[in-house]
């Protein structure tokens, strides 16, 4: 898979190729990365890539046609590396939530995608009318500027792409089945006086599975109700679960 990134501070995203399970995947071959500074498509002596908003109001707005010579120049080099139809996306406060499924769709799917980086008070709205497929949202809070939900939005892609991860990994973290995931423990079994669940040292693979997921119905309870609700009209909470929730909400746990 092939991101190009449009951006005016490429340097923020060498961390994706520099760290961790991206930097192996992308040595690996299992995605590429470029990066497109709109100051480069710019025709005065000054690299101007902002203005002043019409209507006034605070901040500066990012001009159109220099992020639109970007993402053109993008576009065709994603053709010339075989990708024929890259989804373009900005990132913005006001976008759509980028989800658990999105992420999985798109590294199914594969390709590539032009990501935009706005800055300052936004992007002309013509830019984003023309040449954007989605604007993206990774939380309800207002970023300096798109460059940190690029890099959140590819290693979550990532860490799908098939060789990236070992497949059980990805398939038991929370989103995975539409719940957040259990708590997880490791050694020593007592750590300054709080023990390992026992259940978890009981070496029984059923009572173990049965506690973890208990332990994500109620976390997902606790913590994010929203998405208990939405697996619950998907189907994927049985009878036997529901008791469960039904016993933590009497316990106090979670609220009913």
């Amino acid at each position: 898979m092939r991101f190009d990134v449009i951006t005016l501070f490429p340097e923020m995203l060498r961390v994706l190729t520099d760290c961790g399970i991206t930097r192996r995947a992308h040595e690996g071959g299992l995605w590429q990365l470029a990066t497109w500074n709109p100051r480069e498509f710019t025709s005065d002596a000054h690299r101007t890539v902002d203005d002043r908003p019409f209507g006034g109001g605070p901040g500066m707005v990012m001009l159109a046609e220099p992020l639109a010579q970007a993402v053109e120049a993008a576009q065709a080099a994603q053709r010339a590396a075989g990708v024929q139809r890259p989804r373009v996306l900005a990132f913005a406060a006001s976008g759509l939530p980028l989800t658990d499924a999105k992420v999985r769709r798109w590294a199914g799917e594969g390709g590539g995608a032009v990501l935009v980086c706005g800055r300052y008070e936004g992007i002309d709205q013509r830019f984003l009318d023309e040449y954007v497929d989605e604007e993206v949202s990774i939380g309800d809070f207002v970023l300096s500027g798109g460059e940190v939900a690029a890099l959140a939005l590819i290693d979550a892609v990532v860490r799908h792409l098939p060789g990236a991860l070992k497949e059980p990994s990805a398939a038991d973290e929370s989103f995975a089945d539409g719940l957040l995931d259990a708590p997880q423990y490791t050694r020593p079994e007592v750590w300054r006086g709080r023990s390992v669940p026992e259940v978890l040292l009981s070496g029984h693979h059923a009572q173990i599975a049965a506690w973890r997921r208990r332990q994500a119905l109620v976390r997902t309870a606790q913590r994010r109700p929203e998405l208990l609700q939405t697996a619950r009209a998907s189907g994927r909470i049985g009878p036997a679960e529901e008791s469960w929730l039904d016993a933590a909400a009497a316990s106090g746990e979670v609220k009913k």
